[in-house]
């Protein structure tokens, strides 16, 4: 199965997802900006970087066309956004349904969108976490793959909370992707996902997480 992987800033999701030996081709890497640290580190592992700066295009429609034709060039079976920082237009969803997935760190359907430690820290939430989902038009709406909880502890500020949330990320995107590549992954007519386990019965998944 052949990956194209989408990112911002540094990358670290995309180290989890090369270093988690999984049974897939990360194809390419793409990124909205040039000075993305995650292309250096793509570019190590001899894989393909790209960068298309959405600055440099009159509006998000022609910008995503742009990200379409480069994505397309590698004929991927999944894109996986991992901290890609822009809102996408529904044309691009739509062109990828079922195959374009995200991870967004809160507990969707709580806190989507951005600052969610921040906000989760001001509601006093006892625990907080991640959810691996599908990408659909309405942001952080998509049907939820696998999630893992992380405590809130009484001292957190949202560094400390966002770095125990980033590091169950590490553990379950891999994992999420594994399971597409693996096609154990069932779409309900429902909008759920389910996950095959190893008796062929269908479950719903999530995990512990620090």
């Amino acid at each position: 199965m052949k990956l194209v992987v989408l990112i911002s800033g540094r990358g670290s999701n995309l180290q989890a997802i090369l270093d988690a030996g999984l049974p897939v081709e990360v194809a390419a890497v793409l990124s909205n900006r040039k000075s993305a640290a995650g292309l250096q580190l793509a570019e190590a592992r001899g894989i393909p970087a790209h960068s298309l700066a959405h600055t440099e295009f009159p509006d998000r429609a022609e910008f995503d066309q742009a990200m379409m034709r480069v994505i397309d060039g590698y004929a991927p079976d999944l894109v996986v956004l991992a901290g890609y920082m822009r809102i996408l237009s529904d044309a691009f969803v739509q062109h990828y349904a079922g195959r374009l997935i995200n991870i967004h760190p809160s507990l969707l359907p709580s806190y989507p969108g951005m600052d969610t430690h921040a906000r989760a820290l001001a509601d006093g939430v006892k625990i907080h976490g991640c959810t691996v989902h599908l990408v659909t038009p309405v942001l952080d709406r998509g049907p939820v793959i696998v999630q893992a909880a992380v405590a809130v502890r009484s001292d957190d500020t949202a560094e400390t909370l966002g770095a125990r949330v980033l590091a169950a990320e590490h553990k379950i995107y891999p994992l999420a992707i594994r399971w597409f590549a693996e096609r154990r992954l069932v779409f309900g007519d429902d909008g759920k996902v389910n996950l095959l386990n190893d008796e062929g019965s269908e479950q719903s998944v999530f995990y512990p997480g620090a």
